[in-house]
């Protein structure tokens, strides 16, 4: 067991005689929770940005999708925390209960700045621009009348109006789906309460006013699916009036349990608990800011939700939709498309096999295509000296090109194996499909463990050479997913190195098999081998410092959760090693404070693209090192999760990957925020004399360099 230090242990000579501060307290940690709401604002911050318009709409889409799975995945476990106890206090020993309180009060704060930025930005920027979102109230009878005879024809049919009294039980609401409540009065007087669940799916949330006729280069005229619903209730209520109707929308927990006996498979497991999703527990009640406070406060009791899970609203309920405005042909409101650059290696799909051998290969994506690994992969499929390839797959696009090619290698005769994760959250339906095409196709499909999810991202492709077997090895910090990979930031590095692709076959074989392995030739591997590795690493830092005085570590990653990590960190900063991370998402650690972290600065890059990369980069005293690959510092990637992370074996692309990428990220005064010691993130700005550098507009700029 690692030994405890105080804050005064370690440090610079000029320190002693502070009084001791142990890394135990809470006040030096941020809640992970917060934290993440932090995030979800500097979202929000990017829909008020310098974005064409609809990339603006994007990240307010963004911000409701997140607010969602927040209310799915976290929010029910505080919520059993609350009432049943903590299992273990968290680092920054905030109470559960006291924890909610702040949730809900950030939470109003960002629903009021959603409508704020919705009302006042969005819709007159929209409706200047040609797109113009109505009231029913605000079109012509000509229009109005069009619109009751698409609802005629086409909604009234499917729609149910439900009625809520002592004869019809309150009616099951399904999770995120739009709901009407609706007041109505028969011809004695006496009021009845009524729900109308508006469809979706099948029917878009905005409803072109002008039919088919809205077209690209013309102006589009849309109104909202529950304001048509609401202004054509009469039909659904014929005889009675219609007195009120207000929309709203439950949140229901999303975690499933996976419950395995000796007649059960993972896969049948997974199945279940997916369609138990869709009864989960209600965690949030979201109604119109008008809905009358008796009508709320029925509907919460119904539900079983405390008043701390209703959420009054004037922003649209379900923000999510509004990706549709997204997909609105009109590109002079959208990012300016680019050409990916495709390395000189991977530019003539014949011959990728020979020249992937020939040298390592790193891929920083979308800057550079993902298209060249696909490609790899469909020439493996038919080549004849390919003989294996194996792959892990966590979140797999619609149409997959990955799957597709390994569907054909089976065609041809290769021996082919998937390590499929079908307990990606929010994918295990596409999973689960994926999985049984690719049982048909003849493929070893493995599903990955009952209590921990792989989420390593590998493929290995076993081929004859003139001297041997060659093994090729990709390995990334993204998944196999060729739309996920045109918007997110990922690295990929592609290898023959001997003993990298022995521990990547090590890995498949314990993943696919009962082989077991905890430590690796080259490669760390979650659970175990990434945290002693990383403290391993952190230490020799300190130990370097000491010694030369030049200590230095940069990392990028997604999120920065694990408290013997950050505790790490910590000692790193007080021994006087200069610390720079780039943490997109969540982060814990608080830079800045005196004694503690005054030499470890953070930074938040939220942008154009999603930046997803893993970079862990350590001085060593000259003798450098970098980690690429799938893993954050999380509890959840370092304890549960078999993750990977390798390292940067040819100095020429280390020194690339460290001067182009990692340090442009780094030295970003234009979409950067600072994270300050009180939890808050303030804007990076130019010092004075110093240029703006967008990073990521300058990669797109300089797509490539790191391949010369």
């Amino acid at each position: 067991m690692e030994r405890k230090r105080s804050v005064a242990e370690g440090m610079d000579h000029g320190s002693e005689g502070e009084a001791e501060r142990s890394l135990d307290d809470p006040a030096l940690y941020i809640n992970r929770e917060i934290s993440w709401l932090k995030f979800n604002r500097r979202v929000l911050e990017e829909a008020m940005g310098d974005h064409p318009l609809l990339e603006q709409v994007k990240f307010l889409a963004i911000c409701g999708s997140n607010l969602d799975e927040f209310y799915m995945a976290r929010v029910p476990g505080l919520y059993r925390q609350a009432e049943n106890g903590a299992l273990e206090p968290s680092p920054d020993g905030m109470d559960p209960q006291a924890l909610l309180d702040l949730i809900k009060a950030e939470v109003d704060r960002l629903n009021a700045e959603y409508a704020e930025v919705w009302k006042e930005r969005m819709l007159p920027a929209l409706a200047q621009s040609g797109i113009h979102i109505h009231s029913m109230e605000e079109l012509t009878y000509r229009q109005r009348t069009g619109l009751r005879e698409y609802f005629e024809r086409a909604l009234f049919p499917i729609l149910t109006p439900m009625a809520i009294d002592a004869g019809h039980p309150f009616p099951f609401l399904s999770g995120l789906a739009i709901n009407i409540a609706a007041t109505v009065r028969d011809e004695s007087g006496h009021e009845h309460l009524a729900r109308i669940k508006v469809p979706s799916g099948l029917f878009p949330r905005f409803v072109s006013v002008d039919g088919e006729r809205a077209a690209s280069g013309q102006e589009a005229h849309m109104v909202p699916m529950e304001d048509l619903v609401i202004a054509n209730l009469d039909l659904l209520f014929t005889g009675m009036e219609v007195v009120s109707a207000y929309p709203f929308r439950v949140t229901r927990d999303a975690e499933i349990e996976i419950e395995l006996d000796d007649t059960s498979d993972l896969l049948t497991a997974v199945e279940e608990g997916v369609e138990s999703r869709r009864i989960g527990e209600p965690t949030r009640l979201e109604v119109s800011a008008e809905m009358p406070e008796r009508m709320v406060s029925f509907l919460a009791s119904k539900l079983h939700l405390p008043m701390d899970l209703v959420y009054r609203t004037s922003a649209p309920l379900g923000l999510a939709d509004l990706w549709q405005l997204h997909d609105i042909r009109r590109p002079d409101l959208l990012d300016t498309p680019f050409l990916p650059h495709v390395p000189r290696e991977l530019g003539v799909e014949a011959s990728i096999l020979d020249n992937v051998c020939r040298r390592d290969i790193v891929l920083y994506h979308p800057y550079d295509s993902f298209q060249p690994v696909a490609a790899m992969i469909k020439q493996a499929a038919v080549d004849p000296d390919v003989l294996a390839i194996k792959i892990t797959l966590y979140r797999v696009d619609r149409q997959s090109a990955i799957v597709a090619a390994l569907m054909e290698a089976r065609r041809h005769g290769k021996a082919v194996a998937a390590v499929l994760e079908l307990k990606a959250k929010f994918d295990e339906t596409n999973n689960i499909l994926w999985a049984r095409q690719m049982e048909r196709a003849g493929i070893h499909v493995t599903y990955g463990m009952v209590d921990i999810k792989v989420h390593a991202k590998m493929c290995l492709i076993v081929r004859r050479g003139r001297g041997g077997l060659v093994r090729i090895c990709h390995l990334s910090s993204g998944n196999y997913n060729c739309q996920t990979a045109r918007t997110y930031g990922d690295m990929g590095y592609i290898t023959c190195d001997k003993d990298m692709a022995a521990d990547v076959s090590d890995l498949f074989n314990a993943l696919t098999g009962y082989s077991h392995r905890e430590i690796y030739r080259k490669l760390l591997v979650s659970p175990h081998g990434i945290r002693q590795g990383m403290m391993e690493r952190i230490e020799r830092e300190i130990e370097r410092h000491r010694r030369d005085g030049d200590g230095y570590m940069a990392f990028k990653l997604n999120a920065l959760v694990d408290k013997g990590i950050i505790e790490a960190l910590y000692r790193a900063s007080m021994a006087g090693v200069r610390i720079d991370l780039n943490v997109r998402g969540l982060c814990c650690l608080r830079p800045g404070i005196k004694g503690v972290s005054d030499n470890i600065s953070v930074i938040s890059i939220v942008g154009r693209f999603l930046e997803h990369a893993r970079i862990y980069y350590f001085r060593n005293g000259g003798d450098e090192e970098m980690l690429l690959g799938s893993s954050d510092m999380m509890p959840r990637n370092l304890n549960r999760r078999v993750e990977v992370l390798f390292p940067v074996r040819d100095g020429r692309i280390r020194k690339a990957i460290k001067e182009n990428i990692l340090d442009v990220h780094l030295r970003d005064n234009v979409k950067a925020k600072r994270l300050l010691p009180d939890g808050t993130y303030e804007r990076v700005l130019p010092r004075e004399g110093e240029k703006p550098l967008n990073s990521q507009v300058w990669l797109l700029e300089h797509r490539g360099i790191w391949h010369d």
